[in-house]
C-alpha cells in the first residue's frame, strides 16, 4: 500500500478498494445508485457503475480524465494508513443533517452497532466523529483532517459539514460495513435531536 515513505502505487476499485500494483495508480471509481430515502444494504455487485482512470499517489490524473476534486482526501488516507484498502465517501442525509445541528463532533456511545467498527468488540464504548467545515480548497481541508488524525489514536470516520462522511477499512467489505453502521447510527442520533432525515 502507498505510505508517505513509499512510492508504491495502488489499484483502487469500487469507491477505492486498493491493491498494490506497479506505477501509476489504477483507479476505478464506483458510484452506487441508492433510491431516495433508502438506508440499508445496497447490492454493490449489481448497482455499481465503474469508471477506470489513472492517478498518482497525490490524486492527480495521469490519463487526462478528470478525477473528483476530493480524490486527495481519499489518497491521503491510503498514504497515512498502510492497512487501509478501501475509502468510502457517501453523501449521507444523517451525516449532513447532524453536521448542521452539531458544532464540532458527533459522539456515538453505548450502541451495539459500534461493534461494526474495526477494533471494537463491545457496545460499552464511545467514538468521536469530528465535523470539518466544507472547503473547496481541498489541500487546506486535508491539513485540518491530518491535524485531527495526528491527535486521534483510533479514528473510524469524519464528517464534512453539509456534505457527507468518510470512513475506511482494510477491504471494501469492511468499509461498507462501517458505512452501513454509520448511516444507521447517524440517523438515530438525528432523530434523538428531533430531526428526521429524508
Amino acid at each position: 500500500k502507498v505510505t508517505a515513505r513509499s512510492p508504491t502505487p495502488l489499484s483502487v476499485r469500487s469507491f477505492i478498494d486498493v491493491i498494490p500494483l506497479p506505477v501509476p495508480l489504477s483507479v476505478t471509481v464506483g458510484l452506487i445508485d441508492v433510491p431516495d430515502g433508502c438506508i440499508g444494504r445496497v447490492n454493490v455487485s449489481k448497482e455499481l457503475e465503474l469508471l477506470e482512470m489513472l492517478i498518482d499517489a497525490e490524486g492527480i490524473s495521469l490519463d487526462g480524465q478528470t478525477s473528483s476534486a476530493e480524490t486527495g482526501l481519499h489518497t491521503a488516507l491510503y498514504r497515512r494508513f498502510q492497512k487501509v484498502g478501501s475509502v468510502l465517501h457517501p453523501h449521507s442525509p444523517g451525516a449532513t443533517l447532524l453536521s448542521r445541528l452539531r458544532k464540532d463532533e458527533v459522539v456515538l456511545e453505548n450502541y451495539e452497532l459500534l461493534k461494526a467498527f474495526d477494533g471494537i468488540n463491545t457496545h460499552a464504548t464511545r467514538i468521536r466523529i469530528p465535523i470539518f467545515d466544507n472547503d473547496q480548497d481541498i489541500p487546506r481541508l486535508q491539513r485540518a483532517v491530518d491535524a485531527w488524525l495526528d491527535r486521534e489514536p483510533d479514528p473510524h470516520a469524519y464528517i464534512i459539514r453539509s456534505h457527507g462522511f468518510y470512513t475506511w477499512g482494510a477491504t471494501i467489505k469492511d468499509a461498507l460495513r462501517q458505512v452501513e453502521a454509520l448511516e444507521y447510527l447517524l440517523d438515530i442520533e438525528s432523530r434523538l435531536l428531533g430531526a428526521t432525515p429524508a
